[in-house]
C-alpha cells in the first residue's frame, strides 16, 4: 500500500497559491468581454490542443447549455475542436497550423469574439487563429499557463496562470470555466444546475 498523502498535500497546497495569485482584474475584464459579447448576439470561438481542447468544449457546454437552459436569448460559443472530420481534412489539405484560422476566415463576424486555450501560449495552431482575429478587429480572450508565450502578448483580455505545469494550469482553466459561468448565471438571474 502506498501513502500518498504528502504528495496529495503538496499539490493541494500548490494549486492553492495558484488560485491565490490569479489576477481579479484580469478575470473581470474578460468575464466582461463574454457579457457583451453575449448582449450583441455575437459568437464566442473557443479552441485549443489536447487538453486544452476538452477545456474549449466544457466552456462550450456550460454557457450553451448550463447558463443557456430555459433562456430565450442564449450565449452562442462555437468550439472549433468538436468537429474532428474537419480539423482533420483541414489539417491533411492545408496543414495543422491552420486548423482553426481555416474556420475562422469567412466566418468571424464584428461582434464575434475567440477565446483561446494554450497552456504554454506557444501553439501554432492557436497563435495564427489569434492573429488573424486581431487583423480582423476582433478580440481575443486567451488563458494561458507557464510564462505566457506569445499568446500572452497577442491577446486583449489574458488571463494567465502563472505556473510551469500543465496540469495545475489546466486545473485552473476548469475552475474559470465554472466560476465564470456560475456568476454569470446568476447575474443574469438563473441558477446553474
Amino acid at each position: 500500500m502506498y501513502d500518498f498523502r504528502a504528495d496529495i498535500e503538496q499539490y493541494l497546497s500548490r494549486l492553492s497559491d495558484v488560485i491565490r495569485l490569479l489576477d481579479r482584474n484580469q478575470i473581470n475584464s474578460a468575464m466582461n468581454v463574454i457579457m457583451e459579447t453575449y448582449e450583441k448576439e455575437g459568437r464566442i470561438f473557443v479552441f485549443g490542443n489536447g487538453g486544452s481542447a476538452s477545456i474549449a468544449s466544457h466552456f462550450t457546454c456550460d454557457f450553451n447549455n448550463g447558463v443557456s437552459l430555459g433562456m430565450m436569448k442564449r450565449f452562442n460559443f462555437v468550439c472549433l475542436n468538436d468537429n474532428t472530420p474537419t480539423m482533420l481534412a483541414i489539417a491533411n489539405d492545408h496543414g495543422y497550423e491552420n486548423i482553426f484560422v481555416f474556420q475562422l476566415e469567412n466566418r468571424l463576424c464584428k461582434d464575434d469574439v475567440i477565446l483561446a486555450v494554450s497552456g504554454s501560449g506557444n501553439s501554432d495552431n492557436v497563435i495564427k487563429a489569434a492573429e488573424y482575429a486581431k487583423k480582423k478587429g476582433n478580440k481575443v480572450i486567451a488563458l494561458t499557463g507557464y510564462d505566457g508565450g506569445e499568446l500572452l502578448k497577442i491577446a486583449d483580455y489574458p488571463i494567465h496562470v502563472n505556473i510551469d505545469d500543465m496540469q495545475k494550469s489546466e486545473d485552473m482553466y476548469i475552475v474559470l470555466d465554472h466560476m465564470m459561468s456560475q456568476i454569470i448565471a446568476a447575474k443574469l438571474g438563473k441558477k446553474m444546475c
